[in-house]
């Protein structure tokens, strides 16, 4: 016991008192030794009384001290070894020395001690920052570990209601969407009032149905649009079921000339209510930039995509490019230089779009060039008439000159792609803020969204269509040289493999205006024609190719040889003539050293979804990617995500 404790009893000012007392017996007793003789006696007595007393206290304290300590040491070890929270001590061999009893509980195995810590707790080997707190299952419980490596110490937090809970409220986080009726124009012409009604309220009493038995609240925006409100978890069972209700709409109206489809966006995983309707209709445009029919879900940094097996409807009206070719006017008019890029590596269609992009320019009587590095094997003929033509090639410039010119008044106008990375020279999309887009390929998740004018259809066959049906009216009197007319129809030739493929009534009408002003298609002819040593080639690789699925073709080539990515293209092309395949893929190995997988299919099959699983894109029926691989890996990686698409929802339509 501490000598303060008693100090505080038996103080200075106890002796002090006694000292008094006896100075004043000494002073009775010198007048009268009888009362200083009892005095003495008092004294004593009193003194007797004091240190009995003390030592009575000491040996009390003491006694108690002896057993709370005993008390608290018994009720420590039973925390420790009884309370909820696991511990576990290891030795520098990593065997456990010690744990309490509730990890034995949780193991259930009775003691661990001896165990190694890797055998009992795998999870813990594979732990890399031994710092932070990892989550295990274990006795069917969720638990928070902690390390403390220095010590040698593992502490085991049962987290189970706190996940639950944590999982319950994720799970009831608001999900906004928006649902669009993307083709309903198009479908209802040519039927009377009546018809249209019916049909109209047929597929919104589909909606409402499958909104009602989804728990989602839908409220009408207007005869073409739906609001939706919904949770997270059921925004998840959604996804779970593919949304089906894609199929249901189209097989509903199957009778119609044009079967209406649906497009969707949906957002969740924000706390803003403004937020999450921008980011719901972000996702909405998105799906429609892909071609619809489909729907577009972005969940906090995660963008998915289900549906798009039907190609994009194609818009009867032109009053869309009337308007867009008005705006491109004036942004023209307004730049003191423009200049026009497709993508790198570009085919007829870039360059054929570039140089029709190129004559509007020169209708407005702006300063105009076309940026174009070098040429490949799928413009080479192309390239070849052009520079016989030399006020049209000094159009065109590299990469670097259109850097040194380019100024914060000059227009970019960028052709046959949306992706800031596949761009020609992407540096000059800092170079200003003013930038077009003209594209007709499905929009993917990259995309240049600092663009002043979008001008995306994937309903297009190609950029060269749009770019024909913009110049109808950006000028009234235009004006297309042979070249000019022969350069657009060679593009709308070659995205359309001769008018078989993602064709319309627009398609033929773009082209019967290019065929009147001058286009020529023998020159065309002599630019597509084959070479005999690739078309042996070709027919080399055709040779390695493999049926799967019933109905899908896929060529690998022979390790170590390089092909072009034009070779590889027209591969692929030339498996969908073969009977019974209905889509092909061809994986090669290119001359700089990528991997490249091209693939194509009639329409039944969406190798654009194959692909962008892979890292690609493209079309519904013409996409592609390029990996970093073995010819292996790449068709490893190909055959596992046709499986999965195969398992989630079936190749073909």
């Amino acid at each position: 016991m501490p000598k303060i404790w008693f100090q505080r009893w038996f103080a200075r000012h106890n002796s002090w008192s006694m000292l008094y007392v006896l100075v004043l017996t000494l002073v009775v007793a010198y007048y009268n030794w009888i009362i200083g003789f009892l005095g003495f006696i008092g004294f004593a007595a009193l003194l007797f009384i004091t240190l009995a007393a003390e030592r009575n206290f000491r040996a009390e304290m003491e006694a108690y001290l002896s057993t709370l300590g005993l008390r608290v040491k018994r009720a420590v070890d039973d925390a420790v070894t009884e309370l909820p929270y696991g511990i576990v001590l290891y030795s520098d061999q990593r065997v456990i020395e010690w744990t309490n009893r509730y990890v034995e509980l949780l193991k259930g195995d009775g003691s661990l001690v001896g165990e190694r810590l890797e055998e009992v707790f795998p999870k813990l080997s594979l732990h890399k920052d031994k710092h932070l707190p990892i989550e295990i299952e274990m006795g069917g419980r969720l638990l928070q570990v902690q390390v403390v490596s220095e010590e040698r110490l593992i502490y085991f937090t049962d987290i189970s209601e706190m996940a639950a809970l944590r999982a319950r409220y994720e799970g009831e986080r608001m999900a906004v969407g928006i649902v669009v009726l993307d083709n309903l124009e198009e479908s209802m012409q040519g039927l009377d009032d009546q018809q249209r009604a019916g049909l109209l309220a047929k597929v919104v009493a589909h909606l409402t149905e499958w909104a009602v038995e989804n728990g989602i609240l839908m409220k009408r925006l207007s005869s073409e649009r739906q609001f939706m409100v919904m949770d997270v978890q059921t925004l998840k069972a959604l996804e779970q079921t593919r949304f089906v209700v894609l199929d249901e709409v189209r097989e509903l109206t199957m009778e119609s000339k044009l079967p209406v489809t649906l497009s969707m966006g949906f957002a969740a995983g924000l706390e803003s209510i403004v937020e999450l309707g921008q980011l719901a209709q972000s996702s909405l445009d998105i799906a429609l930039g892909r071609g619809g029919d489909q729907v577009a879900v972005r969940v906090g940094q995660r963008l998915s995509f289900y549906g798009g097996k039907s190609n994009a409807v194609e818009k009867r009206t032109r009053v869309r490019a009337r308007v867009i070719a008005h705006a491109l006017r004036d942004f023209i008019r307004q730049s003191d230089a423009v200049f026009i890029m497709g993508h790198r590596n570009p085919d007829t269609d870039s360059v054929g779009s570039a140089i029709g992009v190129l004559n509007a320019c020169r209708m407005m009587e702006t300063e105009a060039y076309i940026v174009l590095e070098e040429s490949n094997p799928s413009i080479d003929r192309l390239v070849a008439e052009l520079k016989k033509d030399e006020l049209l090639w000094s159009r065109f410039i590299s990469k670097q000159e259109a850097l040194e010119m380019a100024t914060d008044d000059s227009l970019v106008i960028v052709v046959d792609t949306h992706k800031a990375s596949m761009v020609e020279e992407p540096r000059l999309l800092q170079a200003t803020d003013r930038i077009v887009i003209i594209d007709h390929h499905r929009r993917g998740e990259e995309f240049i969204s600092d663009a002043v004018l979008v001008y995306l259809e994937p309903y297009a066959s190609s950029t060269a269509e749009l770019v024909t049906e913009l110049l109808q009216y950006i000028h009234n009197r235009l004006h297309l040289s042979v070249l000019e007319s022969t350069a657009l129809l060679a593009g709308i030739t070659v995205d359309t493999k001769h008018f078989s493929l993602r064709t319309g009534s627009r398609t033929f009408d773009a082209a019967s205006f290019l065929r009147r002003h001058g286009a020529d298609t023998a020159l065309i002819q002599r630019m597509l024609k084959e070479d005999l040593k690739e078309y042996i080639e070709k027919a080399e690789v055709i040779r390695h190719a493999e049926m799967h699925y019933d109905h899908i073709a896929i060529a690998v080539t022979e390790p170590g040889r390089k092909f072009s990515q034009l070779l590889i293209a027209q591969v692929a092309d030339t498996l969908l003539n073969m009977t019974g395949v209905l889509a092909s893929f061809v994986i090669s190995e290119r001359p700089d050293g990528y991997i490249a997988i091209s693939a194509r299919s009639l329409g039944q099959m969406n190798v654009q979804v194959v692909m962008e699983r892979l890292g690609g894109g493209g079309h519904l029926t013409n996409a592609a990617v390029q990996l970093q691989c073995t010819l292996d890996e790449a068709e490893k990686q190909l055959k596992q995500v046709l499986a999965e698409i195969e398992t989630e929802e079936g190749l073909f339509e």
